[in-house]
């Protein structure tokens, strides 16, 4: 299990944060994601396996005038 902005969701064993991004429809571009306290690099999210009992924040960024 997992808790991402707060919520607790399932995940399936060995997924990478980007795949669970584009699991949840994310635009992967327009996010920033901080795990167990630590910013992940855009660069690592495609390497980076979430595992039982992470928190996950994820922030979109959003344009306005």
């Amino acid at each position: 299990m997992l808790r991402i902005n707060g919520t607790e969701r399932e995940f399936t064993p060995g997924m990478t944060i980007l795949a669970l991004l584009e699991q949840m429809n994310y635009n992967v571009a327009r996010v920033a994601v901080e795990c167990n306290g630590e910013i992940i690099p855009r660069r690592q999210l495609a390497e980076t396996e979430v595992k039982d009992g992470d928190i996950l924040e994820v922030v979109s960024f959003v344009g306005g005038g």
